[in-house]
């Protein structure tokens, strides 16, 4: 279970459609559909399946599902496959898994208390350093 889930206080299940503020304390997970704004210290949890329409501010934003509009975190965001996110994320901690669609701008810049710990993490993207051939063909240009 990724960081930042604990005890699940509401659920949005499959086939909810709900238009509106949402505002909780803890955590929420949403499996069905939303659209407005959703306002929390806490965790929310965008299961697989799900489309979230919103601007989202929360302490920590777990997506598995499709999210549509920004999302601020003090905490973290992570995206986790197969999920789809359209829209600026601005987090200090910022994972995203391989397979996660993102089309958007990711700052890293603190928006709370977690400002001290600033990473990102991208899986599926190899780091590899430059081999020798394509060293000298970039000063050779």
């Amino acid at each position: 279970m990724p960081k930042g889930i604990g005890e699940i206080n509401a659920l949005m299940g499959k086939g909810t459609d709900f238009q509106g503020d949402l505002k909780f304390d803890g955590t929420v997970r949403i499996d069905g559909m939303f659209r407005g704004e959703i306002h929390s210290a806490g965790t929310l949890v965008v299961g697989e399946g799900a489309r979230v329409e919103a601007k989202i501010r929360c302490g920590t934003v777990i997506v598995s599902g499709e999210v549509i509009g920004d999302i601020e975190a003090t905490h973290r965001v992570e995206a986790l496959a197969p999920a789809r996110i359209q829209g600026n994320i601005q987090t200090p901690v910022l994972v995203i898994n391989e397979g996660v669609q993102f089309d958007g701008v990711a700052r890293m810049e603190g928006v709370g208390a977690a400002d001290k710990e600033k990473k990102i993490s991208i899986f599926g993207i190899r780091d590899r350093r430059p081999t020798a051939d394509e060293t000298s063909q970039a000063e050779g240009q």
